[in-house]
């Protein structure tokens, strides 16, 4: 089994569970639980079609079939690794922000374990991507990358976010990501590869740009500079 224990729930309650979240997480976006929540009782059909093409990857079925998990024991080595590599430039990320893999909430409303890897999945490479498109963590890097998953996998818990996020944004802020942020992400996330269908563990000790050139990934551009 992923994670802790799974709760399965009928209809009602799944739609029930879903607005709860969806409304508690527009009133406190750093409710990572309930975000969780959101994008597990409304994803279901979205990580079906990932899953789907998951096992039409060569790459795809290596992750389904090893089930690696994103967790300190398994990829603390990327600390040791060369400052070039992507490793060592998820372990800055991770480490500059004083971050632990192991901090993120178990899936538990999805119904077989495949499903539920595939959402596990999702949420543990989020900090694979924030460092493979080089975005910060404060709310426009997070909504901004919110559009590149949203892209990838059509979970409607990731546009959800974007409307959240940018509501809560200051008039400054909403027009550097309208104009700036928002139709980078929007190119960024279709010319990417299937970014569900990577086994990152396997390409740390590679070059980041080499993987970034491989994998289509343009990182973010830095912000305009103030007239």
């Amino acid at each position: 089994m992923i994670g802790g224990a799974r709760v399965r729930l009928k209809g009602w309650q799944q739609a029930a569970v879903a607005v709860g979240s969806a409304v508690g997480a527009l009133l406190d976006p750093r409710r990572a639980d309930l975000i969780a929540a959101l994008g597990e009782t409304t994803g279901k059909p979205a990580f079906e079609r990932v899953l789907e093409r998951m096992k039409m990857s060569s790459e795809g079925r290596a992750v389904l079939l090893d089930r690696p998990r994103v967790i300190s024991a398994n990829v603390g080595h990327a600390w040791d690794l060369p400052p070039n590599t992507f490793g060592a430039a998820y372990a800055k990320f991770m480490g500059s922000r004083n971050f632990s893999p192991d901090d993120r909430p178990p899936v538990r409303f999805m119904e077989t374990d495949e499903i539920a890897y595939v959402a596990t999945r999702a949420r543990e490479v989020h900090d694979f991507w924030h460092t493979l498109f080089g975005l910060p963590t404060n709310l426009i890097g997070e909504s901004a990358l919110k559009v590149i998953e949203f892209e990838q996998m059509l979970l409607p818990m990731c546009a959800l976010s974007v409307v959240g996020g940018t509501a809560r944004f200051s008039d400054k802020q909403r027009k550097l990501f309208y104009q700036h942020y928002f139709p980078w992400a929007l190119r960024a996330g279709m010319r990417s590869t299937d970014l569900m269908c990577l086994y990152y563990e396997r390409h740390f000790d590679e070059d980041l740009e080499d993987v970034r050139r491989r994998w289509g990934i343009v990182p973010a551009p830095p912000p305009p500079h103030a007239p």
